[in-house]
Formats: structure tokens, C-alpha cells, sequence
């Protein structure tokens, strides 16, 4: 059998049918996420004079984060992610499961690895991953909810887990899992600001009384 071209192509069919190929030749350059919206930093809030204005106003700010959509698809009421940036259904379809995880047979490792893998979908540029890839437990559930819902949410430890302020601002400062939102893959807009932003306006939030808006 005569070979005029040799070609090698591979295809993995993952989440939401993007499909990773690999063809001969150099691969095209990789496209530029959208680019982050900006954060104001805990400080610029210091010309607010009443401690519990400045307070609703560091929530408030916050809540850029908060409401991104790069939190509330891991934040669904219904126990269900959601992608994009319009927040549709996931696809392939998928639930929480007992463990957070995903349903037993098809746990969120059947798609999500340890860091982001980029693909050559159109719709689909990236498959996002993290070590600890989850849905957030139920008592952070919060899509859907007015931000002042979600604040008062957040302080009650009988809605939050259990957690201590201190023990929020740890997670939202520090955890891995919520840094993914600043570094979420090829065709995702970025959380606004930077982690230590957000990390410091909630840490300023809490200092000033953990007020909430009222809305």
C-alpha cells in the first residue's frame, strides 16, 4: 500500500462534547481569555466614615466575586452546576450525588483532572480542573439568591456549615478551589480582581461588622 501522508489523529470526546485532537504540525496559538474585571482594594473603602456603611460597601464590592458567574456555577440551590458565563445547564447533564462529587458511576473525575486541559472545541475551549474539583455543599448554595440573602447565609452558622467568619474569610482568601475562579482555563472571563483582593475585602468586611445589604 503506497503512503503519500502519514497522519496521526486522537479525539477524546469530554464535557459538553469538546473534543482534544492532536494533528502533525505546530498548533495554533492559544486564544486570550476575556479579560478580568477590575476590584476596587479594601483601602480605597477608608473615606467611608461610618463603619457599617463601609462595611455594606465592602460586601457589596465583594459581591462582584461572589456573583460571577465563576462562583455561582459551583453555587446551584438545585444541586446542579450550571457553565458559562450565561450560567446554562451542564452538559453533559449532572448532580451533586450524596458527595458533591457527582453521582456514583460518573463522578466529576470522569471529566475534571487536577488542572485545566485545553481542547479544540469551538463552543468548549477549555475543560476546567482542580485537585478538590466539587460542587459547594449545599449550605453554600446561593445562585439565585439577592446578595443580601447571600451575606446573611454566609455569617449564620446555622446555614453556613457551621463556619466561623474567620473560617469563611480562610476558604475565600486562601482555598485552592476558589483561586480556580482567577485562573479558569481558555474561554472563561476571570473572576474580577485577584484573590488577595477579594481575600482583603472580605477580611475588611468582617472587621467593620460584617454588615449586610439590604438587598
Amino acid at each position: 500500500m503506497r503512503l503519500a501522508t502519514v497522519m496521526l489523529a486522537a479525539g477524546l470526546t469530554l464535557a459538553g462534547g469538546a473534543v482534544i485532537a492532536m494533528t502533525q504540525g505546530a498548533a495554533s496559538p492559544a486564544p486570550a481569555s476575556p479579560p478580568a474585571e477590575d476590584l476596587k482594594t479594601a483601602a480605597s473603602f477608608q473615606s467611608i466614615k461610618d463603619p457599617a456603611a463601609r462595611s455594606v460597601a465592602l460586601f457589596t464590592e465583594a459581591g462582584k466575586v461572589i456573583q460571577s458567574p465563576r462562583c455561582l456555577n459551583c453555587h446551584p440551590v438545585e444541586r446542579a452546576p450550571t457553565q458559562g458565563d450565561d450560567l446554562h445547564p451542564h452538559n453533559p447533564p449532572m448532580v451533586a450525588g450524596q458527595s458533591g462529587h457527582g453521582p456514583t458511576g460518573m463522578p466529576c473525575l470522569s471529566c475534571h483532572g487536577p488542572a485545566n486541559v485545553r481542547t479544540f472545541g469551538q463552543q468548549v475551549k477549555s475543560i476546567p480542573g482542580d485537585p478538590h474539583w466539587a460542587l459547594a455543599p449545599a449550605e453554600m448554595a446561593w445562585q439565585g439568591k439577592s446578595l443580601g440573602q447571600i451575606c446573611a447565609q454566609l455569617k449564620d452558622p446555622a446555614r453556613n456549615g457551621g463556619k466561623t467568619l474567620a473560617q469563611i474569610h480562610e476558604h475565600m482568601a486562601r482555598d485552592h478551589l476558589v483561586g480556580w475562579g482567577w485562573n479558569p482555563g481558555e474561554g472563561r472571563k476571570p473572576a474580577p480582581g485577584t484573590q488577595a483582593q477579594f481575600g482583603e475585602i472580605i477580611k475588611a468586611w468582617i472587621d467593620t461588622g460584617a454588615k449586610c445589604p439590604k438587598a
